[in-house]
């Protein structure tokens, strides 16, 4: 049971990737929200609660003013993924940074320094 549960999981929270990668570049109007991909999602087990892992192109302020348009549009983007995705419960909706791309460049950077030397 656990298994087809996680399976479940991950194949609701591939269709949700997809939808709100969808959602963000189609349907949001918000000038705050600058380039955004989405990364990665991660559903609990549960399906009540999932969060948006997102890369957003430019310096620190334009990063921050996208987290906040995201912020103000979750309940628009959560009905969105309502309409498509037919749950009996649209999961919450929390978007964070993707940290991972940023940390690779360090290493690689740190790297090449290294190889310098």
């Amino acid at each position: 049971m656990k298994e087809l549960e996680n399976t479940r999981t991950s194949r609701v929270a591939e269709q949700m990737k997809k939808e709100v990668g969808d959602i963000l570049n189609q349907k949001l109007k918000d000038p705050r929200v600058g380039f955004v991909t989405v990364t990665d999602l991660d559903l609990t087990n549960d399906l009540q609660q999932a969060t948006v892992f997102i890369s957003v192109l430019g310096d620190e302020t334009e990063k921050e003013e996208t987290l906040t348009g995201l912020v103000k549009a979750t309940g628009f983007v959560r009905s969105e993924v309502g309409k498509r995705i037919r749950l009996r419960k649209v999961p919450e909706i929390t978007f964070e940074f993707d940290t991972a791309f940023e940390h690779g460049n360090k290493i690689d950077s740190i790297l090449r320094e290294l190889n310098k030397e």
